[in-house]
Formats: structure tokens, C-alpha cells, sequence
């Protein structure tokens, strides 16, 4: 089994990564928080929050939950809605 490149991934997935993407680029102001900051409270490069932000990539699950526990938020949060 192989990783899909962006042009086998449905247009649903391609906009679920990028809701989430724009959940965590928003999400620090609710922290009052620069992504070099959040960065660094999570443990990666400013360049990761900037991909996650982006959509580029997608935070695997226990980054996602510590994204959200830096932030003081619930994880469902910076989930998508559907």
C-alpha cells in the first residue's frame, strides 16, 4: 500500500486537510500565541505549523492532540464539522 499523491486524494479529503489546516492557523489567536511559539511549545519546526496551516500536510493524530492541548482547546475543535 502506497501514500496517495494530492491528485489521487478525493476533493473531500483535499478540504477536510485544509479546514484543518485553517482551524490550527486561527487557533493561536485564541492562545495569543506566533506559530514560532506554538512551535516550540509543540516540539516541531515553525515550517510544520506553517504546513499544517497550509494544508500540506496533515498533523498525525497525537500532534493534533497536542496542538489542542497547548491551546487549551478540546481536539474536536480543530476538526473538521463533518
Amino acid at each position: 500500500m502506497h501514500a496517495l499523491a494530492d491528485d489521487e486524494r478525493p476533493n473531500w479529503l483535499t478540504q477536510q486537510r485544509l479546514d484543518v489546516g485553517r482551524r490550527i492557523r486561527d487557533a493561536p489567536l485564541w492562545a495569543n500565541l506566533s506559530q514560532e511559539q506554538l512551535a516550540e511549545r509543540v516540539g516541531v519546526e515553525r515550517r510544520t505549523i506553517v504546513r499544517l496551516e497550509l494544508g500540506i500536510t496533515s498533523p498525525p493524530p497525537d500532534r493534533l492532540l497536542w496542538i489542542a492541548h497547548v491551546l487549551g482547546r478540546p481536539p474536536s475543535e480543530l476538526l473538521p464539522d463533518e
